[in-house]
């Protein structure tokens, strides 16, 4: 697998986390998504920001994301 296709299909677990659940933490996402490394989530976050689709916010050291 590519690593486009890869951030692509991480991006899609991302956003299907955040509609069920709103809200979530940057390691609530990591561990409802399964997906393996932060450095992939991170790329996935990315890949949705620049969609517009999400919104990201840091909070006493915390990494929030919800959709937009």
């Amino acid at each position: 697998m590519s690593m486009i296709h890869l951030i692509g299909t991480n991006a899609g677990l991302v956003w299907r986390a955040l509609s069920k659940s709103g809200r979530v933490s940057l390691k609530d996402l990591k561990k409802e998504t399964k997906i393996r490394t932060e450095k992939e989530v991170y790329a996935a976050i990315g890949w949705l920001a620049k969609e517009g689709k999400i919104e990201v916010s840091e909070s006493e050291g915390d990494v929030f994301i919800w959709l937009v």
